[in-house]
């Protein structure tokens, strides 16, 4: 996969992979004083307290952004996280939201496993595709 992106506060730190945001700006709507989306760096951990950091990440719809605990005693995983059921949400006019594990077979015979949520383009248009980047948004959808 792509580049990752790390951005902490001593506590906690927000990992962002930029080629699964689909920008929703849920983040960017819950902490606008974290994510800024016009500025650099974009996440600034520093200007809020780590709850509420977790909590605004835990709410990404692509998972994009996660966090772990710099503590080593707290540190939470993905795996941790992951129910053992799959949820599939239908979002009106955006992607197909799969919530928990996944194994996804590409055609030219790749395979990779996702966790958490995992966001599918249903469009047709993404150039990330299978997953949603956000092309959607350029669509009326009837």
């Amino acid at each position: 996969m792509g580049k990752t992106k790390e951005y902490s506060n001593g506590e906690v730190t927000v990992v962002w992979k930029p080629e699964l945001c689909i920008h929703s700006a849920k983040c960017v709507h819950s902490l606008p004083e974290v994510f800024k989306p016009k500025e650099r760096p974009w996440i600034q951990t520093e200007n809020s307290q780590t709850q509420n950091i977790i909590d605004a990440v835990s709410n990404c719809p692509s998972g994009a952004l996660s966090y772990f605990m710099n503590n080593a005693e707290t540190k939470n995983s993905d795996s941790e996280k992951i129910s053992k059921s799959i949820k599939v949400e239908v979002v009106e006019n955006g992607p197909l939201m799969v919530h928990g594990l996944i194994n996804l077979s590409h055609p030219d015979g790749r395979t990779e496993e996702k966790s958490k949520i995992t966001a599918f383009c249903r469009c047709g248009e993404s150039v990330n595709k299978p997953f949603c980047d956000g092309s959607h948004k350029q669509h009326i959808w009837k």
